[in-house]
């Protein structure tokens, strides 16, 4: 366990490698879903704070006061790469051995969850020549970007090859349960920040809430940058492993009193991601907790206000 990193240490590695983007004045149609880089007053009123999300009621506001630009921090450019000689797109046959190309499209969908700009790749390259050259072609148009492989080590080391020739690249293992290797630094002329995720969809999607949607928010100048936690009562007992900490789909009652952990009904990837699906909270169970009976309250990362 000792050779785990865990999850503050990792998060703070990759904030230290990302920064808000640099802020300029934007018409108020484009500046709708951005960061407010400014605090805004009206006389010597503040109406609108520094740090804030532009929604359409901001907008609204912004013109009523005459403003027709507003001081933003832009949406993040970031690009999702998948990467494996065994990945198919979906709606392509399937043959022996390979499987559905599915964490690109969770994760250029959850970028844009996030409130940035999302550009999807897929590659299957032969070497690491291959990759560079995609890689390279993206940075471009890259404030971030984020690979994901197959779950086959061969995939994560031609990913691991290929990064390290181009930059500075840390590979770690997170002290997540049923997590994997990581890696991140900053690669080309403009040191672009790069994270790899495992290839597992459950545990990249994990991984992208914990890491990447902060990173994100950090770049976009967000008042908060992590998801809103709180406490609820569990309604059915779990086990964790009890070494590494563990994130749990869940759904959160519609008043947030309690939580009911999801099992999935099968071991395929569909049965997993299925459960992911009806998600709309993880269970955070610290490190050394093996069983926690029902009844007992635990600590609830809210994904989103959404029920089943």
């Amino acid at each position: 366990m000792s050779d785990r990193t865990r999850v503050d240490e990792f998060l703070s590695s990759l904030l230290a490698i990302c920064r808000p983007l640099e802020a300029f004045e934007m018409s108020l149609l484009d500046a709708h879903g951005a960061t407010l880089a400014e605090d805004i007053y009206a006389g010597e009123r503040l109406v609108l704070k520094s740090g804030s999300r532009i929604r359409s009621t901001q907008i609204g506001l912004a013109a009523s006061i005459g403003r027709d630009h507003l001081p933003t921090r832009p949406h993040p450019r970031v690009v999702v790469l998948s990467a494996g000689p065994d990945l198919v797109e979906p709606g392509k046959e399937l043959k022996a051995g390979e499987e559905y190309e599915t964490n690109s499209w969770l994760l250029t969908t959850a970028v844009r969850e996030v409130g940035a700009v999302a550009y999807r790749v897929h590659t299957i390259p032969d070497d690491e020549a291959q990759l560079q050259a995609v890689i390279e072609d993206q940075l471009v148009r890259a404030d971030l970007i984020i690979i994901s492989g197959e779950r086959h080590d061969d995939s994560f080391d031609l990913i691991t090859r290929t990064l390290s020739a181009m930059g500075e690249i840390n590979t770690v293992d997170i002290a997540i349960e049923s997590s994997g290797r990581h890696n991140f630094g900053v690669i080309g002329p403009d040191k672009t920040p790069v994270v790899t995720l495992p290839g597992d969809p459950v545990a990249a999607y994990i991984s992208f809430e914990l890491f990447i949607r902060p990173m994100i928010r950090t770049m976009l100048g967000a008042a908060t940058i992590h998801r809103p936690s709180i406490k609820a009562k569990l309604e059915k007992a779990i086990t964790s492993s009890g070494g590494y900490r563990s994130y749990i789909r869940a759904v959160l009652s519609e008043d947030g009193k309690s939580v009911l952990p999801l099992l999935s009904q099968g071991s395929s990837t569909q049965d997993e991601q299925a459960t992911l699906s009806d998600a709309n909270a993880f269970i955070a169970v610290p490190e050394g907790d093996l069983n926690i009976t029902a009844g007992s309250d635990v600590t609830v990362v809210v994904l989103e206000r959404r029920y089943i």
